[in-house]
């Protein structure tokens, strides 16, 4: 991690199934805790364990993860010239002592009129493939991006300050 924090990755095994009428804010929420719970039960029992889940919503609907080059070009057109939200759950969770410390981060970002040249190049480079929102800012789709309000490294997908944060306020050192 760029802010000098050493962790090991270990993927949960939560199912990422969104609840009837859950809001999306409540649902990468959720997410995070139960992914942090999941992953603590595997490994140290002093470690703490981070969670996190982030998607994009636009219009109140969340944009998951491309199914396939068709799906990403679609959730590109949608994009183009509108704002949209990039929401992140996230959890510290310390199996030791029971309890978590997380939150939400919200994103406004704002996309560029994109072109339909410009969406099938950056379908075509395999970019938009297992990415929130069909994009990466941190990569070719950062030319898209028209302006952002909040976390950038949120929009990556860990909002790397409140991480932070949250770290410091469950003891890390």
């Amino acid at each position: 991690m760029s802010a000098g924090v050493s962790f090991v990755v270990v993927p949960s095994r939560t199912v990422e199934e969104r609840r009837p009428g859950e809001p999306p804010e409540a649902f990468v929420r959720r997410l995070a805790g139960a992914k942090a719970r999941d992953v603590a039960g595997s490994g140290p029992p002093d470690a703490l364990v981070l969670g996190a889940d982030t998607d994009v919503v636009l219009d109140g609907e969340i944009l998951g993860k491309p199914r396939d080059d068709d799906d990403a070009r679609a959730m590109l057109e949608r994009l183009s010239g509108r704002t949209h939200e990039v929401l992140t759950g996230y959890e510290v969770y310390d199996a030791a002592r029971g309890r978590g410390d997380g939150g939400v981060v919200r994103t406004r970002v704002e996309f560029a009129a994109l072109r339909p040249a410009e969406i099938e190049a950056y379908v075509a480079s395999g970019e938009p493939r297992g990415k929130a929102g069909g994009y990466a800012i941190q990569g070719r789709a950062a030319g898209m991006i028209r302006r952002i309000e909040g976390s950038y490294t949120n929009v990556v997908g860990l909002p790397l300050c409140e991480v932070l944060e949250a770290l410091a306020r469950m003891g890390a050192r």
